[in-house]
């Protein structure tokens, strides 16, 4: 934790009086009001380079924005005195709430501004902020958790604020669908508990709302009993009709009580296989070998993954095993290409951090991500899968995941802001590549926007998710229908534009600009 200071505001043009461990120096303030060093909150405030430095990049590592000062609450009430200083200022400047900074394209960012780092409420309470519900009669269990906690290292604010998809979504819907309540901030500076019954409008705009409209520092989110192991199952296909056929029998209403418990697809290119990294601990290297032989028999060398789990307990094994015979059976997999792996459901969640820590050892983590995530109708996947992954990325090797699973709409709740994809039944299509030599950046956001051109010129409907347009007109067609109400509820609570500026939805009030890299 930063050292705390304390700044005493002299009635100087551009400069502040910082007094650090007794020293006394001068620090520019740039434009945000003086008045704001006068607030309760100054001890807190940090604008030294080191502070400001870790906050003008994400994850993403496509653009930078530096904020003037970082603050670091001790309490949800620094916050809002932040947000309602900077509301009813002259002078409105950008309030970004940042947790891990997990964004890809300067989201969590604020130029010129200030951004809010939650991470610091955790550490000052060391660790709380998360209070579970066991409930009892009528009640259903319930965590009340703080929006700078943690799902491994993603913020849960930060994914309720995009939805938060996977591959539990075909059943349970998105994260937001889970929500029962929440506490929020809003661009006024006032902190209202709502839900579906109290302030709705609020509610549903803040889930999916991409930051726009208020800070979540609270979210009660609905539990239900965890399973003690996992059958991780990973099937592979040559044939993408049979591979979208199958995933979509996998989510249907009619299969769903007897089939997977999570499923989720993924595409690999030959080359991938055979001289990409080794990010992942599930498949052997006599595994791949195998792999890479089905991928050479295919005119295209792409071939696809089902990946399922079946959850259960000790006394259920053999239930399980007998319901996992009988879903394959109806499954039109390569013969001979079914690869399981017996885990806890502990050892399951975690998969994905140990990727990370075989991508962080061998330096391919901290690099530019120019992710690309699509919702692609049904009626449209197998245009998208001939013109894109068999077209613009033919003969490609990129670094990183292609997903392709699908989601049911009727699990969404169009009250929300967030967008879902058209068709009743609708493909997560991401495209999480990494620029990791001279080079592939350019690359891959020349790719980038073929896909998009393919999809526009092909008139493939496609929503983003996580999504980035450099203009208002491509944010209103993004939300289509729901633009309207967008609008109006940015200006009953957020009308100055102060939160989270960097998604460039409303006119930002950038200070300073912001930098590709």
């Amino acid at each position: 934790m930063a050292r705390r200071c304390l700044i005493a505001f002299r009635a100087m043009a551009s400069c502040l009086s910082v007094v650090v461990s007794g020293h006394l120096r001068q620090i520019p303030v740039g434009g945000l009001p003086g008045e704001l060093f006068a607030l309760g909150i100054a001890s807190k405030l940090r604008v030294d380079r080191n502070s400001t430095a870790r906050a003008s990049s994400d994850f993403g590592r496509m653009v930078t924005a530096a904020p003037e000062v970082v603050l670091h609450p001790s309490t949800l009430a620094d916050i809002a005195e932040l947000v309602r200083f900077s509301a009813t200022s002259p002078s409105p400047f950008p309030v970004s709430p940042r947790g891990q900074g997990h964004s890809a394209r300067g989201q969590s960012l604020a130029a010129g501004g200030v951004v809010v780092d939650m991470r610091a409420l955790a550490s000052r309470r060391g660790g709380g902020r998360v209070n579970v519900s066991v409930g009892g009669g009528a009640a259903a269990p319930y965590v009340d958790a703080g929006g700078e906690k943690l799902w491994a290292d993603i913020t849960v604010a930060g994914t309720l604020s995009n939805a938060g998809i996977g591959g539990q979504a075909f059943r349970h819907g998105p994260q937001i669908a889970n929500v029962l309540e929440l506490d929020v901030i809003t661009g006024r500076g006032d902190m209202v508990t709502c839900s579906r019954d109290k302030d709705p409008d609020l509610f549903f705009a803040v889930l999916g709302g991409l930051g726009q409209f208020g800070i979540i520092t609270r979210a009660r989110i609905g539990l239900e009993p965890a399973p003690k192991r996992v059958r991780w199952i990973r099937l592979a296909y040559s044939d993408v009709v049979a591979f979208t056929r199958d995933q979509e029998l996998l989510i249907s209403k009619q299969s769903s009580e007897a089939g997977f418990d999570y499923v989720e697809g993924q595409v690999q290119l030959y080359r991938t296989l055979t001289e990409g990294p080794e990010s992942t601990p599930f498949f052997s290297s006599i595994d791949i070998g195998r792999l890479a032989g089905l991928a050479s028999k295919s005119m295209t060398g792409t071939i696809y993954f089902i990946e399922g789990a079946m959850y259960y307990n000790e006394s259920t094994t053999i239930f399980m095993d007998q319901k996992l015979g009988f879903v394959l059976e109806q499954l039109s997999f390569e013969e001979g290409f079914v690869f399981t792996k017996d885990v806890s459901y502990v050892q399951f969640l975690d998969r994905v951090r140990e990727e990370e820590r075989v991508l962080r050892s061998i330096g391919f983590w901290d690099v530019p991500h120019p992710w690309l995530n699509l919702f692609v109708p049904q009626s449209r996947i197998l245009d998208y899968d001939a013109g894109v992954l068999k077209g613009v990325f033919a003969g490609a090797n990129p670094v990183g995941v292609i997903l392709m699973y699908p989601m049911n709409k009727d699990r969404w709740d169009d009250q929300m802001t967030a967008v879902a994809g058209d068709d009743d039944v609708f493909y997560l299509v991401g495209l999480s590549r990494s620029a990791v030599a001279v080079g592939d950046l350019e690359r891959l956001e020349r790719e980038n926007e073929a896909v998009l051109a393919f999809c526009d010129k092909k008139g493939i409907g496609c929503k983003q998710y996580l999504p980035h347009y450099q203009s208002q007109n491509g944010w209103q067609r993004h939300f289509g229908a729901k633009w309207n109400r967008v609008a109006e509820l940015k200006a009953k609570y957020d009308l100055h534009g102060i939160l989270s500026p960097g998604q460039r939805i409303f006119s930002p009030l950038s200070r300073v600009p912001v930098a590709a890299t």
